[in-house]
This record gives structure tokens, C-alpha cells and sequence, in this order.
């Protein structure tokens, strides 16, 4: 089976370790020495021969120009999350390429960050260290501590997305309530997880800590109004790993930067240099590292090459994408 990562120079050594790498050169024919990083620089002859093309975070745009030199493609086998820029709508066109995504495989680090941060906010962590950084002492044991601690807090995510999904069922082996609005989900499904559904004003309203895990598409921007983000009791997180054009930015600004509010923000495209919520002392602000970081890419690596193995099998794929709901793979 003849393969060819159509890929940026250097991505397949963070993709793949080099054990990975002797795996995928014993799977197919295939220099993993010298990726292609423009399908159009190949030589004319190098891509008809080509059944499984391997792409990941950079890789330019299969298009029906490129289609048409690979003749023989079979598959596109896709290192990252979202393919909409890699797989056009000429691959879908031509129905006869699987395509297949790591989205899975990325979705377990943002899982594992954001029930590291839903536990840490129920601790209070970020109000209580602005406290004890200020004051250079701990509270005595009298002081309320009221509306602290995980037993019996409420956590609201939006969206039973696969990120959605996967800290829902982390978040079993605690003693929480599990609130999850989403008006694709049914409540059956929902309940399977050890949740229960709600409409989103319900959801504000009671949770301690609101995650947001929906997709970026047309009707869910601006999604998170000034409205909801109202309904949130004082004290509350706001947490966010999803995209920033979800957030009303200037309502979530004021409500954490007021000190009503606490957030984690992952996701903050549109922060400019001298926005006060960098130094808003409720504010977590992290450089997107929630998804896959160092060795993380090597499970997407993985993922990879099952995808690889099973196409060679002739078993059906793991993760293949559908091309009807492609935007909603993030």
C-alpha cells in the first residue's frame, strides 16, 4: 500500500516517535524521511501510485487539482482534529475516499485538563491564592468557607460533544451532580453518562462550575450572552476550552474582571495586549495547551496508524468522518 504524508517538514517526528515510524514504513510504502507539504510541488508521477495520504495540523487543501493527480486514493488519514481544510468538498464529491481524524485522541488531554480545572474550582483555588498571596496568611478554621469543596457541587457543561462526553464520564468517580445542555442530545443518552439534561438558563443558574464544550459553527457564536453569564451565582467558574468566538468576550470580561466570576480561558484569540483580564487575579489564562502538547501528539500518532493497519486489513475504520456533520469535527 502505497502512502505519502502530505504534511509540513518536521511534523512527522512530532506526530510519531521513531518506533511509531518503523511501524508506519512496515504498514506501507512510504518515505517518512520526506514529507510533501504542497501535494502540487510533487513530482507528476509520485502521486499516482498513492492509495493513503497522512496529513495533520498545516497540510494544504485536497482539492480536485489534487485529485486528479491521485487516481488511486483510497483514503486521507488525518493526524489532527478538524479536516475541513484539508479535505474539501471535491473529496466528498467523489465519495470513493474514507477519511478518518484523531479528533478521539485529542479530545483525552482536553478531557484530563478540564477536570483538573473543574476540581481546582470547586476548591476555590484562584480566589482563595488571591486571598493568601494578599493577605501572607491562611484564614483561621472559623472563617466561612461556605459554597467550597467538590462534595455535592454542581458542574454544567455545555455540549455532549466527544470532549463534552469524556468529562462527563470522568466526572462519575466523583461526588458531583453533572448538569449537560444540548439540543441534539437526548435526555437517555445524557442520563447514560450520570447526567442530567437541562435547558441552559437551568444550567447557569445551579452549576458551580460551567465548561464549555460545544463546536464552532454559525449557531453556536456568541452563544455564552451577558444574559447566561448573569445567571451564574457569585463566586462561580466559567471555564473554557471550546473556541472564543462562543463567549460574549465583553460580558465575560466584565463579570470576571468585577471579581464576580471566576474563569479559566484556554481560548482567547481576540485578548488584546492591555486587556484587563490578563491581570484580573480570577482569571487562569493558558496558551491553548489543553489539547494534545509533546508527547500527547503521539497518541494521535497512534491513532494514526490503526487507522492505517485497519485500511490494510480491510477491517473498517475507528474514527472515520462523516462527511454530512465535517464542520462539527473539531
Amino acid at each position: 500500500m502505497r502512502a505519502l504524508l502530505a504534511m509540513p517538514a518536521g511534523l512527522q517526528h512530532r506526530m510519531f516517535d521513531a518506533a511509531q515510524l518503523e511501524r508506519l514504513r512496515d504498514l506501507a510504502d512510504v518515505d517518512t524521511a520526506r514529507p510533501v507539504p504542497d501535494l502540487a510541488d510533487a513530482s507528476d508521477a509520485a502521486p499516482r501510485e498513492v492509495e493513503v495520504l497522512i496529513t495533520g495540523w498545516g497540510s494544504g487543501p485536497v482539492d480536485a487539482t489534487a485529485l486528479a493527480r491521485l487516481p488511486r486514493l483510497r483514503a486521507i488519514v488525518h493526524t489532527a482534529g478538524t479536516v475541513r481544510h484539508v479535505a474539501t468538498d471535491a473529496v466528498w464529491e467523489r465519495g470513493d475516499v474514507l477519511v478518518t481524524s484523531a479528533t478521539e485522541a485529542n479530545a483525552v488531554p482536553v478531557a484530563e485538563f478540564t477536570l483538573a480545572q473543574i476540581l481546582l474550582a470547586g476548591k476555590r483555588s484562584l480566589a482563595q491564592e488571591e486571598r493568601y498571596r494578599r493577605e501572607r496568611r491562611p484564614r483561621p478554621a472559623s472563617a466561612s468557607a461556605a459554597g467550597i469543596g467538590n462534595y455535592g457541587a454542581v458542574v454544567g457543561l455545555i455540549g455532549a460533544s466527544r470532549i463534552g462526553t469524556l468529562v462527563a464520564e470522568h466526572l462519575r468517580r466523583f461526588d458531583l451532580e453533572v448538569l449537560v445542555t444540548d439540543p441534539y442530545a437526548e435526555a437517555e443518552q445524557i442520563a447514560e453518562l450520570g447526567a442530567s439534561k437541562v435547558e441552559p438558563e437551568e444550567l447557569y443558574a445551579r452549576s458551580d462550575v460551567v465548561s464549555l464544550h460545544a463546536p464552532d459553527v454559525p449557531s453556536t457564536r456568541g452563544m455564552v450572552t451577558r444574559e447566561l453569564l448573569a445567571l451564574m451565582r457569585d463566586g462561580t467558574t466559567f471555564l473554557n476550552t471550546a473556541r472564543p468566538a462562543l463567549v460574549d468576550l465583553a460580558a465575560l470580561r466584565d463579570e470576571v474582571v468585577s471579581g464576580r466570576l471566576a474563569a479559566v480561558l484556554d481560548v482567547h484569540d481576540d485578548l488584546a495586549d492591555d486587556d484587563p483580564l490578563w491581570d484580573a487575579p480570577l482569571a487562569t489564562i493558558t496558551p491553548h495547551i489543553a489539547g494534545s502538547q509533546g508527547n500527547e501528539l503521539h497518541r494521535m500518532g497512534e491513532a494514526a496508524l490503526e487507522e492505517i493497519r485497519r485500511l490494510d486489513a480491510g477491517e473498517a475504520p475507528r474514527y472515520p468522518v462523516d462527511g454530512s456533520r465535517r464542520d462539527l469535527t473539531a
